[in-house]
């Protein structure tokens, strides 16, 4: 099916080609993709519009030894299959298997691990400086795309590499078809002209002879200036100090090929803008490449199959249909993301509230400052955003929101682990940073309705809180409608049993029960992370001989601490158990079975109790 793709086990076989059999290597590449992820589900569109620029990166450069660096690494899989690991794409976001972004313990090519996005130009110019630094003659490339240019991070690099005149290259995968400019036949000439030597040495001739002559010589680069702005928008990235060339077709091979040659042989900081198509050569993603950005397993014939009505619903839906309640009852309400409305569950209060409804782009620490700034004037803020993107923010949630004690909400989804996307993706520490900063409330729901009610309650609430929740369905728990605030620092008692309490904390309140059932357990739903309900760990504590948290974070100053807090200051020998996520970074894998590999399944759960006590007797 694939007679060339199939010879192609490393760059240096790729190189072996001919420029004429590129386009079908490509085309090879991308039924290979689409057979290959329609099996196993994971990141699609981005990865069907990067396959050509992919083969002409490589074809051109001489990677490993030239840093390649990716940007998110939704566009890496045509990178991954040329590099060695076309056999394992069947493992793709698997345990134990490929993983669905760049990671250098995986290949030599991975030159940097990637997840978060816009770091790869800040990579790519500290490998640069890196190189000049060795006195290595040795390239490097930073590839950046899907949105990550909206980051302040890629801009203060821009401006960093600029001022350093370092020799690097930035291509931009502009693959936003919205802001894209027409790309013809002389914007291919004009950016393979603008990279070829000739213009190189007439411009560094131009300047050594202007340059008798001051005002001639700023005249000349006006010009210059003048004429390129005619043609390309690269103005911006000219003033950071970059040499701005295209924009050109990403998806011609002879283009791409005879530009980026050229480039390879210029000095300087180098800003290649390229234009793609997410979901090229694949219809039903090429009209929408949204739906089609990450998808689970599906029929290459038939596309993606409609979601089935029923069933239990995600905590994301819970929340979404919560923030469109909420805003109906309560016009101060504004709501923000960082670039994730479809993940997050905002389509439909984008819908019905288009002038409430922010997306700042991927901008996690404008977003928290964003809302600071509502905040202070009477508007209250819900900003939405996963676990692990929050991460980015923490100055701004702690200077600008909690330290002026701001009423801002954080729903915080993807708490835990989240299986296919890996530690990068992974929730596992907010427990552990939001409940050290002074006057946040931090809540983590058991269930559906648990979660309503709790996003209702930080609402209420006149300062910063927190709701964190997992990715996927709860536990079919029936969401009541009417919203009812919770008494905060309040946990609840589920299962009375005898000898053993466990203290469970979101998520974990499920398994809990489950584990319980065999060990005649009493169980306790905390609720709340902060402030933690002291009263009744000290009840619970009196009346049981071993105490026994457990949460989906890691264990070191996350809920159990909390607990453990509260015990030292009341003076309380009882033991206590913590059970949580590991001192290490959980890879991808099955949610399900990851979390029995933590031991934080029923299973799990009771096993360890039961040794704690074995270990006592």
């Amino acid at each position: 099916m694939y007679p060339l793709l199939e010879t192609i086990n490393s760059p240096a076989d790729l190189k072996r080609l001919s420029r004429q059999e590129l386009p079908q290597l490509a085309s090879e590449l991308r039924e290979f993709l689409v057979d290959s992820v329609s099996r196993t589900g994971g990141h699609f569109a981005s990865n069907l519009g990067s396959i050509e620029l992919t083969i002409a990166l490589h074809y051109v450069f001489d990677t490993p030894e030239d840093r390649l660096v990716w940007d998110v690494g939704h566009q890496t899989y045509p990178h991954k299959i040329l590099t060695g690991r076309r056999e394992r794409m069947g493992s793709m976001r698997q345990k134990d298997g490929l993983a669905g972004f760049p990671k250098r313990e995986e290949s030599d090519y991975d030159t940097f691990g990637v997840g978060h996005s816009s770091t790869s130009i800040g990579a790519a110019l500290g490998m640069a400086v890196a190189a000049r630094q060795q006195g290595l003659p040795r390239k490097s490339i930073a590839v950046i795309g899907d949105g990550a240019m909206t980051a302040g991070m890629a801009f203060e690099a821009l401006n960093n590499a600029g001022a350093m005149d370092v020799d690097m290259l930035v291509v931009l995968n502009d693959n936003d078809m919205s802001i894209s400019p027409n790309v013809g036949a002389l914007n291919h000439y004009f950016a393979k002209l603008m990279s070829g030597r000739f213009y190189a040495a007439m411009k560094h001739s131009s300047n050594k002879v202007l340059g008798i002559v001051p005002p001639m010589r700023e005249i000349a680069s006006k010009v210059e200036e003048h004429v390129k702005g005619m043609f390309t928008p690269g103005t911006l990235f000219e003033e950071f100090g970059f040499n701005y060339l295209g924009p050109i077709d990403g998806h011609d091979l002879d283009v791409l090929i005879d530009t980026l040659s050229n480039i390879k042989k210029l000095k300087g900081p180098q800003f290649l803008h390229v234009v793609t198509r997410k979901g090229q050569g694949y219809k039903l993603a090429e009209n929408d490449p949204v739906a089609y950005h990450g998808v689970s397993k599906f029929d290459p014939a038939n596309g993606l199959a409609s979601a089935k009505s029923g069933g239990k619903p995600s905590y994301t839906q819970v929340f979404g249909d919560w923030l469109c309640d909420m805003a109906r009852l309560d016009k101060r309400l504004v709501g923000i993301t960082p670039a994730m409305r479809e993940g997050s569950g905002m389509v439909r209060f984008e819908q019905e509230n288009p002038d409430r409804y922010f997306d700042v782009g991927i901008a996690e620490q404008h977003a928290v400052t964003f809302a600071a700034g509502l905040a202070c004037d009477g508007v209250k803020p819900v900003v939405a955003i996963y676990s692990t993107f929050l991460q980015r923010a923490y100055d701004q949630l702690i200077h600008d929101v909690a330290l002026q004690n701001l009423p801002v909400v954080f729903a915080l989804d993807r708490a835990g682990l989240v299986g296919a996307d890996g530690p990068t993706h992974a929730g596992a520490f907010d427990l552990s940073f939001l409940r050290c900063i002074p006057n946040m409330t931090v809540m983590a729901p058991s269930d559906e309705n648990e979660c309503r009610q709790m996003l209702y309650t930080a609402f209420t609430l006149d300062t910063p809180t927190a709701v964190r929740y997992p990715r996927g369905s709860g536990t079919g728990a029936a969401i009541e409608e009417a919203m009812t605030a919770l008494p905060v620092g309040r946990g609840v008692v589920r299962r009375q049993g005898s000898g053993v309490a466990i203290l469970a904390f979101g998520s974990m309140v499920a398994p809990a029960l489950k584990a319980a059932e065999t060990l005649g357990a009493t169980v306790a739903d905390m609720r709340f992370v902060k402030p933690v309900d002291a009263g009744l760990i000290r009840e619970l504590a009196a009346s049981h001989e071993l105490l026994v948290t457990v949460e989906e974070n890691v264990v070191m100053g996350g809920a159990g601490s909390a607990c453990l807090e509260v015990l030292h200051a009341a003076g309380l020998p009882v033991p206590v158990l913590q059970l949580g996520l590991p001192d290490d970074y959980v890879e991808h894998g099955d949610p399900a079975l990851l979390l029995a590999q933590c031991g934080l399944d029923a299973k799990g759960i009771e096993m360890s109790i039961r040794a704690r006590l074995d270990a006592r007797n």
